[in-house]
C-alpha cells in the first residue's frame, strides 16, 4: 500500500489520520497499544448500532508493521471551523451542538465501558497527593449513576456538517457510558482549556437549560473531569486543572 496517494488530515499524537479516497485512514505509531486501537474500532462498530451518524468502520488491518483504522470520509467542515468563518452564527451554532450532545444522551450501548471505572482508574494513576485522591474518588463513588453514551472529547472539531446540513459525529476513542454531565463537564473543561472561557460559560449556561440540569450539577464533575484531563501530562494545562482539583466547592 502506497502512502503517496494518501493526503495528512491530522497529525495526532502517536498517530496520523490520512484521507484515501472517499475513505479515512487512521494510522498509529507501532508502539501503540494493540488493546487500545481495537478497543477504538469496536467502540466505533457499538456506536454505529445505536444509529446515530458517524461514519462508518471499514476495516482494521496493519499497514507497513502499523495498526490502521478505515472508515467511510465524511466531506464537509468541522463545526469549529464554521464558528469561526461565522461568528455572528455563534449562538445557533452553539445550540446545534447541545443539541448533538443531547442526542448522544438519548442512546444507550450496554456494552461500554463505564466512565466511573475509567475516571477510578485515571484518579489512581494521577500525582494528586493520596489525600486529594481519596477526596476525588469518594466525590465519584457518590455521583449517580446512569447508562447514557459519553463522547468523551464533545467539542466542535468533532462534528462535521455535510454540505447539504447533515451532521455527522466523528471520533468516538474515548466513549463511555455513564453520567450526560460528566460529559457537559468535560466539553467545558476542554473550550477552557483551548482559551475560550467566554464561550466555555456560554455553552454551559445553554446545556443547562436545554437539558434543565443545575448548573451546580455539572460543576460537582469538575474536579472530577480535570483530575483524569491531568493524567496526559501536558504541561501548559497544569496550573488550570490543579486549580480546577483543589477547588472542592463551587459557587
Amino acid at each position: 500500500m502506497s502512502k503517496n496517494n494518501y493526503t495528512v488530515i491530522a497529525n495526532r499524537k502517536k498517530k496520523t489520520v490520512y484521507k484515501d479516497g472517499d475513505t479515512v485512514l487512521k494510522v498509529f505509531d507501532s508502539d501503540y497499544s494493540k488493546a487500545d486501537i481495537l478497543n477504538e474500532a469496536l467502540n466505533q462498530a457499538r456506536i454505529e448500532e445505536t444509529g446515530l451518524n458517524v461514519p462508518k468502520l471499514l476495516e482494521v488491518f496493519k499497514t507497513d508493521g502499523k495498526w490502521a483504522i478505515r472508515l467511510e470520509y465524511i466531506e464537509g467542515k468541522t463545526l469549529q471551523t464554521l464558528m469561526e468563518e461565522n461568528p455572528d452564527k455563534l449562538d445557533e451554532y452553539l445550540k446545534l451542538f447541545v443539541n448533538i450532545q443531547k442526542e448522544i444522551f438519548s442512546k444507550e450501548a450496554p456494552l461500554l465501558n463505564k466512565i466511573k471505572d475509567k475516571f477510578n482508574r485515571k484518579i489512581s494513576q494521577s500525582s494528586f497527593d493520596a489525600t486529594t485522591r481519596y477526596e476525588l474518588h469518594t466525590r465519584l463513588d457518590s455521583m449517580p449513576n446512569h447508562k447514557k453514551i459519553c463522547h468523551g472529547d464533545f467539542n466542535p472539531s468533532n462534528i462535521i456538517i455535510k454540505p447539504d446540513g447533515t451532521y455527522y459525529i466523528i471520533d468516538w476513542a474515548h466513549v463511555t457510558q455513564g453520567n450526560a454531565s460528566a460529559d457537559a463537564a468535560r466539553t467545558y473543561m476542554l473550550f477552557c482549556l483551548s482559551g475560550d472561557e467566554e464561550l466555555a460559560k456560554k455553552y454551559l449556561s445553554m446545556f443547562c437549560k436545554e437539558t434543565d440540569t443545575a448548573k451546580q450539577y455539572v460543576q460537582q464533575w469538575m474536579p472530577i473531569v480535570a483530575a483524569t484531563q491531568s493524567t496526559k501530562g501536558v504541561e501548559e494545562e497544569k496550573e488550570l486543572l490543579y486549580s480546577w482539583v483543589n477547588v472542592v466547592d463551587y459557587e
